[in-house]
């Protein structure tokens, strides 16, 4: 038995406990290029039941159907089923505002699942080899990561059923079995483009650094085994952390600062935090200046917002629709709530002004607020000084001198400013806020609840 084809099937059986070489279906991945045919033949060897699955993303022109054509004769020869598919990929990046790599990459992967799905096979199979491995490593380290991002490509995702079982065999390896078999596969001329980030490491940094460091690729893969092991040992920390700081509520987040503040590494279990939520590396000492800065303030992801309010982080949607808490800047725009619509206008001419005595517009002195404001569910705790009073009360007590029923106070929210309730949405606003003789400018709330 060819050397390689040994190797492959012992590591396949040894790592991937929960599925059957021979018994399982699979769906094989295949460009054309050395990695994926070297791939393909060594699972049709290993008598695996497989198809094989081509997208042509037409970026090549005349090359990219060279290839499809190719892979075509190539699954023929060795009598296995093929799915090709064809894309307009530079359109469907530009209307997605996607990197072409990123609209490949979605492409892909979206038409393999539905692919999985139609033809009921549960195994999607990956040629990535250890030294795309090592590149990715080395690209993950100098753009900044986590301590996952040192631990590789992941042999097996078990949520979206793919296995690399190629991932401890280097490239010249497979170069050697094709070799060895007659293989005959296809060039990516792209591959020796310097523009792409990982030709330049493949082709470039790569090289010198061996020049200095014979033994880099392999201490960079030994390296990559000692990280998933301190990641496992690692993980397990973040999480008894997480459960002690963060309180879910629907799709927010909140977070004690005080208790934040306490937390060493606090930079790590930060950033372990806000991953998650479209953040990156960079923005984790942004994150701890929010700890000692006005309430209010916030910094923004993509997907995410982490909004200081007094005492609590908030990690909120910025899509209105899954969010609770609501930042507010002074645009004068409908602001969509879940329980309605929220307008707010700066008047400068007073005079004709007048106060309404409807209880869903308010007007409130401009000078006494700053924002951004942050709307938000009332909470157990609050308190307000109620128009006309000069001492506090709790929410709590003025819901029960309003007489309002339990549905009626779940669906109240507050308007508040530096920490300070400004109003009651819908009741009574903070007599600190209220128009005095001498106010100058003034803010005009409407508040249009659903029905």
């Amino acid at each position: 038995m060819n050397q390689l084809l040994n190797q492959f099937q012992k590591h396949f059986n040894n790592h991937f406990k929960n599925v059957n070489l021979q018994q399982d279906q699979f769906l094989i991945a295949i460009s054309g290029g050395i990695d994926s045919v070297v791939l393909a033949h060594l699972m049709k060897a290993s008598g695996a039941n497989i198809q094989l699955a081509h997208c042509n993303f037409q970026l090549r022109g005349d090359e990219s159907t060279r290839d499809e054509d190719f892979v075509s004769n190539f699954a023929s020869s060795i009598a296995i089923p093929l799915q090709s598919s064809r894309y307009n990929t530079t359109e469907y990046a530009a209307e997605k505002k996607l990197s072409i790599q990123e609209a490949a990459r979605k492409l892909r992967y979206d038409w393999f699942n539905s692919l999985r799905a139609e033809l009921s096979i549960k195994w999607l199979i990956t040629a990535h080899h250890a030294d795309d491995n090592i590149e990715t490593v080395m690209m993950h380290f100098f753009r900044g990561t986590g301590i996952k991002g040192l631990t590789g490509i992941p042999a097996f995702q078990k949520e979206q059923n793919i296995i690399r079982p190629l991932l401890p065999f280097h490239k010249e390896e497979l170069k050697t079995y094709a070799t060895e078999n007659n293989l005959s596969y296809v060039e990516d001329s792209s591959n020796k483009k310097e523009d792409y980030t990982r030709n330049l490491f493949r082709l470039n940094i790569l090289p010198q650094i061996k020049q200095i460091y014979p033994q880099a690729e392999e201490n960079i893969l030994q390296n990559i085994q000692r990280f998933k092991d301190a990641e496992f040992i690692y993980e397990s920390g973040i999480e008894k952390y997480k459960k002690k700081l963060l309180v879910i509520k629907g799709n927010e987040v909140h977070i004690p600062v005080l208790l934040l503040q306490k937390i060493q590494p606090i930079n790590a279990i930060v950033w372990e935090i806000i991953k998650d939520y479209g953040f990156n590396a960079a923005q984790t000492s942004e994150v701890i200046k929010l700890l000692n800065a006005q309430t209010g303030s916030y910094i923004q992801s993509y997907s995410h917002r982490i909004i200081l309010n007094r005492n609590w982080l908030l990690i909120v949607p910025n899509n209105p629709k899954e969010a609770v808490h609501f930042q507010i800047g002074m645009n004068g725009k409908l602001i969509s709530l879940p329980q309605g619509e929220l307008k707010i206008e700066q008047l400068t001419n007073l005079i004709d002004f007048s106060i309404s005595t409807q209880s869903n517009e308010v007007c409130i002195d401009a000078e006494e607020v700053i924002f951004p404001l942050l709307c938000r569910p009332w909470k157990q705790g609050d308190y307000f000084y109620p128009l006309g009073m000069t001492k506090k009360k709790k929410l709590s007590r003025f819901f029960i001198d309003q007489k309002l029923s339990l549905p009626e106070k779940e669906s109240i929210m507050v308007l508040e400013s530096n920490g300070k309730i400004i109003w009651v949405m819908g009741y009574r606003i903070d007599n600190r806020f209220r128009i005095k003789l001498n106010t100058k400018k003034v803010i005009r709330l409407l508040y249009h609840k659903n029905k």
